[in-house]
């Protein structure tokens, strides 16, 4: 058999079914704004970080700070960003 032979049919319509959202334990704290977890998260892993990985046409690969203007340590060619 191939997929070529007709269409597929599903025994079952696909449905999603929205969840109801738990009341928070203490009204008196409002709930968070959007984004704020992602936020709260970034701050307990410390914080973006401000290196990048570099390959050179040299072979080396490196971490370096991100600018727009970084050179290869091993053959001092620099880096398009």
């Amino acid at each position: 058999m191939s997929f070529s032979d007709g269409p597929m049919h599903l025994t079952r319509p696909l449905t999603r079914q929205r969840r109801e959202r738990a009341p928070h334990a203490r009204p008196d704290i409002p709930p968070r704004p959007a984004g704020a977890h992602a936020q709260a998260r970034a701050k307990r892993s410390g914080g973006p970080e401000d290196l990048a990985l570099y390959t050179c046409q040299c072979g080396f690969a490196f971490k370096a700070a991100v600018t727009t203007s970084v050179g290869c340590p091993e053959c001092g060619a620099g880096q398009a960003w």
